[in-house]
């Protein structure tokens, strides 16, 4: 390569990295506030969050989030009052649900089979996309939805408990 070449390329790298900049930084500025979101829910809820950070092998900020994301998900596909029982099991649920990242939810509220699959499959996977946002991986979904369960079984009943299981399934 000659030395033009190399110099064009230098030049395309630095201006790259200079474009990307302030997006880096933003993000960086964006952090603090949704640890601090996720710090409040762990202190919220420690019980929980701890039974999950240690079911994950996650912070419990991680934990935190991760709980935030599946009750963001089952108040889609639970009817109000059904997700009033489970809210009133979960000591700081709202703290949890602000910790949670944001997702894509698919709407699953559809009349035929195909839409509710369609919604449910949507919804896992945004469940999925956010623990990989917490920096967990997607696989420990199945982890943390039997110990939010069993944990909403003790506090608010088997009933409130099936409630849940049935729409994170």
């Amino acid at each position: 390569m000659t030395r033009q070449g190399c110099l064009g390329c230098i030049c395309a790298a630095l201006i790259i990295g200079f474009a990307a900049l302030p997006a880096a930084k933003a993000s960086a500025q964006a952090a603090p506030a949704a640890s601090a979101e996720a710090i409040a829910a762990a202190k919220a809820s420690p019980d929980l969050v701890g039974e999950l950070s240690k079911e994950l092998g996650s912070s419990p900020e991680q934990a935190a989030g991760a709980a935030g994301a599946l009750f963001g998900l089952a108040k889609t596909r639970l009817q109000p009052e059904e997700f009033t029982q489970v809210s009133k099991a979960v000591p700081g649920m709202g703290s949890l649900l602000k910790a949670a990242p944001a997702m894509a939810v698919g709407t699953s509220g559809g009349a035929s089979a195909i839409s509710k699959m369609a919604g449910s499959a949507s919804g896992l996977a945004s469940a999925a996309q956010a623990f990989s946002k917490l920096g967990l991986s997607p696989d420990m979904v199945a982890k943390a939805v039997p110990v939010l369960t069993q944990f909403v079984s003790k506090s608010g009943g088997a009933n409130v408990g099936k409630l849940l299981a049935g729409v994170l399934k």
